[in-house]
């Protein structure tokens, strides 16, 4: 199975950037992983919110295969504890699963479209992120789930 993070723009911070490394370098001892950058939508200050989730969700659905388990990170999704997002990702191994594509949209979300192609929302809290700390907390979870499924130290369970 291969796994994509489908992101809306760069990460500016390095700091960021950083954790993001450090959890895509520790996903490639256990997953065919890839992270895919959609540019950010330029010239904006005359577009509404609508026409900004528009224009961003048609850039991530070019990239996303008509066979494709899509999820989203979404506010609205499936809460998880980290051992069932582990038996999630488990299952998604197990059933054959060849592309689980998991998209973070703009600091706006996603639009309709979007939402109709998606199999599953998740969320990752109650509480709300921006959507460039949401990348490095999926990815730290993703790690996590990996370790849990192989019975690794990394997840200390009481």
């Amino acid at each position: 199975m291969k796994i994509v993070l489908l992101l809306i723009g760069k990460s500016d911070a390095s700091w960021l950037r950083e954790a993001i490394d450090i959890y895509e370098e520790r996903l490639s001892h256990y997953v065919d992983y890839r992270r895919v950058e959609v540019p950010e939508i330029r010239n904006v200050a005359g577009l509404s919110v609508k026409q900004m989730k528009e224009k961003e969700s048609e850039l991530l659905l070019k990239n996303i295969k008509p066979s494709d388990k899509l999820v989203l990170l979404d506010e609205k999704g499936e809460v998880y504890s980290s051992e069932e997002f582990a038996n999630y990702i488990d299952k998604q191994l197990l059933s054959g699963t060849r592309n689980l594509v998991f998209a973070i949209g703009g600091p706006y979300g996603f639009s309709e479209s979007v939402y109709n192609r998606a199999d599953s929302l998740l969320s990752l809290s109650k509480l709300t992120f921006t959507h460039q700390m949401v990348r490095v907390i999926f990815l730290e979870q993703l790690y996590r789930a990996f370790t849990i499924i192989r019975g690794e130290q990394y997840h200390h369970k009481q």
